[in-house]
């Protein structure tokens, strides 16, 4: 009789901690940051299972990809195989949102799939899934002579698999001391963007000396010359280069054609590890505006000849009020596209908008 009070025993504290478990992921009260990034894996299971059921969705879920509503299971649900090993994590238990970007495998030209690179935000309240926003870049294929094996796929989620992991400063503490408020956090990433619109070099720009960009997998400051090439002087070069510091680029005023960066979502915010995760539009400059002056008065005419929009997913790293990391993710789309979350308004407006407690609908 006692060893079997002692199995009961043992049985019943298992399924008392199970229990514990279940509720701790569905039922209600505040998520906290391992809720909120094991929110992120169910999402990615379920996509992989192409399965919504497997998630706690609200009745009124709101769905989208690169800007576009759809019905949850459709699109990316029909489609992703796997996980990548890529990932970086944003954990705002404040405001009930985690952002993601990373890497997952859909289904296309053979069985291991094809690489795409995601950026991911959902809204959890009451332990449930109210909004999930995703951008997709999807990997292509250069064209083959025809009968030839298929060409291997390049693009954002191939670089950022062979990077295999991101920067260590995306998951480094900030002592608690040092650490700032969501505002303020807020106030230097908005520097950024306010820093690139028409970049004149003549802003306060933020960069910590080591600063560095990582977009689509591929690092675009800092970078080495090749074959004892020179290094591009910033106060006589025509147009930037990634050869430059995140600083130098901003002081060069070279970037100027990224005419209008407008409906600045500010989205998640993690103070513990001063990360701050916003989605955006680049728009670059046409016609005339495409000519300007550099900060030492030269004429210079740069830029993209034709209507040009990025929609991206952006994070930062902050420490001290200055930007250490940047890493972002973007998808041509239709020049003046909206991101599906604003009014038409906000969607054209360069100013910066904290929707981290109140997601638009």
């Amino acid at each position: 009789m006692r060893k079997c009070s002692v199995v009961f025993t043992i049985v019943f504290a298992l399924i008392a901690a199970s229990g514990r478990e279940i509720q701790g992921q569905n039922g209600s009260g505040p998520c906290d940051r391992a809720c909120l990034e094991n929110f992120v894996e169910r999402y990615l299971d379920a996509l992989i299972a192409h399965s919504p059921k497997r998630l706690p969705l609200s009745r009124n879920v709101k769905f989208t990809e690169n800007g576009v509503r759809l019905e949850v299971g459709d699109a990316q649900w029909k489609t992703v195989i796997g996980k990548g090993r890529y990932r970086i994590v944003v954990a705002d238990p404040e405001a009930g949102q985690v952002a993601f970007i990373g890497t997952v495998s859909e289904e296309a030209r053979g069985p291991e799939g094809t690489p795409t690179a995601l950026a991911l935000r959902l809204k959890i309240e009451n332990r449930q899934i109210t909004e999930i926003e995703t951008l997709m870049v999807r990997s292509t294929a250069p064209t083959g002579a025809r009968g030839a094996p298929p060409a291997a796929p390049t693009g954002a989620a191939v670089n950022m698999e062979r990077l295999r992991t991101p920067s260590p400063l995306f998951t480094q503490t900030i002592p608690a001391a040092e650490r700032m408020s969501r505002e303020d956090l807020i106030k230097a990433a908005n520097m950024y963007f306010s820093g690139m619109e028409k970049n004149d070099g003549k802003g306060v720009y933020p960069f910590t000396d080591d600063c560095n960009r990582i977009e689509n997998g591929s690092l675009t400051t800092n970078v080495p010359m090749r074959g004892g090439q020179p290094r591009p002087d910033p106060k006589t070069s025509n147009s930037y280069s990634s050869a430059w510091g995140c600083k130098e680029q901003f002081e060069s005023g070279l970037i100027h054609f990224v005419w209008r960066i407008r409906d600045r979502r500010f989205v998640a915010v993690d103070r513990e590890r001063g990360l701050v995760f916003s989605f955006g539009f680049f728009d670059h400059a046409l016609g005339s505006d495409r000519t300007f002056k550099t900060p030492d008065g030269r004429s210079v005419t740069g830029g993209p000849t034709d209507p040009w929009t990025w929609q991206l997913g952006e994070m930062f790293k902050i420490e001290k009020s200055r930007i250490h990391q940047v890493e972002a993710v973007l998808e041509r789309a239709p020049y003046g596209m909206n991101s599906g979350w604003s009014s038409y308004e906000d969607g054209m407006s360069s100013a910066a908008r904290d929707v981290t407690k109140a997601s638009g609908k």
